[in-house]
């Protein structure tokens, strides 16, 4: 029979960490920290203390430190919006742009429920194209048929296969050698400047058609929006966005009578053809003219299945779905930054993104792309915007969410704190560390499950009240 110390050494590192954990007399003080991040997957560690005081007696109102607290730290969530990265922040954080976007659509969160009424479009802008690739088929449809021959670098130019979207060749160049790698770097990083002028275009393409002066246009109306980018397959950003229409105070102010769905729909197909933003003149790419690609979708938003165009809540679920996929669930590069070119050559990536990445790196070194900042976004292929951006009106922020969020878990919690007129508040903060030992981040994951079925279970039975539907988005 095995003593106790040959049993311990046939325990793992893991078994080992989590009977440790177990062990520590604060063991369910630190439980009480995990569920409170939500089972976050790399939360941060910080050290330090709050105090609350009486503006004018100086009395202390309230103190919290950390010395009394396990390991003498506070966890709190990561917020990483990348679900390949943590799950649990990742739900979070989707809920919260749920929320942002349909806020936006019908109203809530301080917008009045009158902006449905406003003309809101769901416009698509894609990326042009850069060299043939391969692509999903559907039913007898082949993928490149009646291309016979060959291009200059002797690569056959057709592809009779039929590929569905696990394929690992959709999205991959006919030709690499053809492809125009650093047409696509430029563009992914010039995007954020195409989209600036064709908002700027949309209000002038507006105010030429109803006959106003286009420096009158802000105080007839006001152009809001929110968008996300999506990588496609080939690698390519596609942008998403709401486009809305309101008066000239925002979502509180009706549009004038002019504004209508069609006259933005007329505006957005004109902006899309006419903007171009020309790169630097270079000896490796000459000077290229960046433009929107040819396909453009804009297509007029319903809300709660009132007459025809897409329903808000399926457009807010979408988007709010896609902010969390991470550089693994798409063409979208790596969700870390690339320091070197080594690192480019390791990266677990296909060949058609490293050689983005490669593109990333090279014009990154050239003088006439400096201010693109090429290298340090080559893990994203050069797009160098946030996945999703609004305008000042569009609606709420992530940050009176997180605070509205952390104003309920409060008073959940019981707590009585003093309101912020008449008190001063110190904080001093450090950050000492992240993430999790190879127990806690098992126990850790345990805890995210539990969470997340419970909130399941919750979203399904009120669903059958028509409150909620089971996939968490609102009716």
């Amino acid at each position: 029979m095995l003593d106790r110390a040959a049993r311990l050494r046939q325990l793992t590192e893991v078994d080992q960490d989590v009977i440790r954990l177990a062990q520590d007399p604060q063991f369910a003080r630190w439980l009480e920290q995990i569920t409170a991040t939500g089972g976050c997957a790399h939360p941060i560690h910080l050290t330090g203390a709050t105090t609350v005081r009486d503006t004018h007696s100086g009395e202390i109102l309230h103190h919290y430190d950390t010395t009394t607290e396990p390991g003498e730290r506070l966890l709190v969530r990561c917020r990483n919006r990348r679900a390949t990265v943590c799950a649990p922040c990742s739900r979070l954080h989707a809920g919260d742009t749920f929320h942002l976007v349909r806020a936006g659509l019908v109203g809530g969160k301080t917008v009045p429920a009158d902006v449905r009424e406003h003309p809101r479009l769901f416009v698509t802008l894609t990326a042009p194209g850069f060299g043939p690739v391969h692509h999903i088929t559907t039913g007898a449809e082949r993928c490149r048929p009646r291309r016979a021959g060959q291009c200059e670098h002797g690569q056959s130019i057709d592809c009779s296969a039929r590929h569905t979207d696990t394929d690992p060749l959709v999205g991959q160049p006919l030709c690499a050698d053809c492809y125009d790698y650093p047409g696509h770097v430029l563009w992914h990083a010039r995007t954020g400047e195409l989209w600036a002028r064709f908002t700027r275009t949309v209000r002038r393409a507006l105010a030429s058609a109803v006959g106003i002066a286009q420096t009158r246009f802000p105080a007839h109306a006001r152009l809001s929006f929110a968008k996300v980018a999506e990588y496609q397959k080939r690698a390519a950003i596609h942008l998403h966005a709401i486009v809305r229409l309101d008066g000239p105070t925002g979502p509180h102010d009706p549009p004038p009578p002019w504004a209508t769905a069609d006259a933005l729909t007329t505006a957005v197909r004109t902006a899309a053809r006419a903007v171009v933003v020309h790169t630097p003149h270079s000896p490796a790419t000459g000077e290229l003219a960046l433009r929107w690609g040819a396909q453009l979708d804009a297509r007029p938003l319903r809300s709660f299945g009132d007459g025809e165009g897409l329903a808000d809540d399926v457009v807010a679920a979408y988007v709010a779905k896609y902010v969390t996929k991470g550089a693994a669930d798409t063409a979208a590069g790596t969700d870390y930054r690339l320091t070197s070119a080594d690192d480019i050559e390791t990266a677990g990536v296909s060949p058609h993104l490293r050689s983005l990445m490669r593109a990333c790196w090279r014009l990154g070194g050239l003088p006439e792309f400096e201010p693109l900042r090429l290298r340090a976004w080559a893990h994203t292929l050069g797009y160098r915007g946030h996945i999703l951006t609004k305008s000042r009106a569009y609606s709420t922020t992530y940050a009176a969410l997180r605070a509205e969020r952390a104003d309920h878990e409060r008073t959940a919690d019981g707590a009585d704190l003093p309101d912020d007129q008449g008190t001063i508040t110190d904080a001093h903060w450090r950050y000492i560390g992240s993430g999790h030992t190879p127990g806690a981040a098992l126990i850790a994951a345990g805890i995210a499950e539990d969470l997340m079925l419970n909130q399941e279970v919750s979203r399904a039975e009120l669903g059958d009240s028509g409150r909620w539907r089971t996939d968490g988005s609102a009716p």
